[in-house]
């Protein structure tokens, strides 16, 4: 497999949730409150300012706009004007949580994590979000969620909690109710910690290493069947991306990492790209009724 080339070097601090919009890129830096986009076509990038710690975005049905996930509650996000509006609260504030990582189905639900702010406390959850009502919490006792991604056919959740190194499955209900939880798999590596994580269109999930310096991809039976390499420690996650969906993007982080480290690896907090044989599914849209 060949080595990821960076992108764009635009030294994130927090790199996070990447996804395939309009022939772009799209991800968040979430301590240094922005959007970005990359065109790859023509190299082009865009950044947005966002009003506080933005965790993930999601394109929302019928709309140019995004369901964002900030620490202060949910937002949506139009690009065109480069707006955030507030229309909710996600969790209480006393517990000092934000949301994490996410990803929509082919349905339109999306799934997400909330974690610790400060990384200390097991008060986060995993939620369902759908068009019936207000989220819905189906796990929790997790200091950092992350991950979450569905299988193909929709029958497969799966969700990490990093901390414990463990990667978690759910079966998945047609209504969206998740049952039979057991564990997928243990990253079972020295100092690297499984972070956000995406299902190619054979089934195989892909988990970003924090620490580890490079992308784990798992067999459906949870096997370790081949590792893509990053020359930059903190690897927080993948989507698939360009015309075939046939090219892995990675975001990538600086937050953590000492003087020396990021001499050594400079281009830490960039965005890389590496093409792949196996396609990766399509992003899903939202399907919501937004204020």
């Amino acid at each position: 497999m060949p080595t990821p080339t960076c992108v764009w070097d635009l030294k994130a601090t927090l790199g996070e949730g990447p996804i395939w919009h309009g022939d772009a890129v799209w991800f968040v830096d979430i301590k240094g409150h922005r959007v970005h986009c990359y065109d790859p076509a023509t190299g082009a990038t865009q950044s947005f300012e966002a009003p506080d710690q933005v965790t993930f975005i999601a394109p929302i049905d019928d709309d140019d706009a995004f369901l964002a996930g900030l620490k202060s509650g949910w937002h949506h996000f139009d690009p065109k004007v480069g707006s955030f509006t507030h229309f909710g609260e996600i969790e209480p504030a006393h517990l000092d949580n934000r949301p994490n990582d996410s990803t929509v189905d082919a349905r339109g639900r999306l799934w997400f994590g909330t974690m610790h702010d400060g990384e200390e406390n097991a008060s986060g959850a995993l939620y369902r979000l759908d068009a019936e009502g207000p989220h819905v919490r189906i796990d929790d006792g997790i200091c950092i969620t992350n991950g979450p991604a569905v299988s193909p056919d929709g029958k497969t959740l799966y969700h990490t909690d990093t901390l414990a190194k463990t990667i978690w499955a759910f079966d998945v209900a047609d209504d969206g109710s998740v049952s039979n939880k057991r564990v997928f798999a243990q990253v079972e590596i020295d100092d690297a910690w499984p972070d956000g994580s995406v299902v190619d269109s054979e089934g195989y999930l892909w988990t970003a290493l924090w620490g580890g310096y490079g992308v784990l991809r798992f067999s459906p039976e949870g096997q370790i069947v081949d590792k893509i390499p990053l020359p930059v420690p903190n690897v927080t996650k993948p989507c698939f991306g360009g015309p075939n969906l046939k090219t892995l993007y990675f975001t990538t982080a600086r937050k953590g990492l000492s003087d020396e480290t990021l001499a050594a690896h400079p281009q830490a907090g960039g965005l890389f790209a590496v093409d792949v044989d196996v396609a990766g599914q399509p992003q899903y849209e939202v399907r919501l009724d937004l204020p």
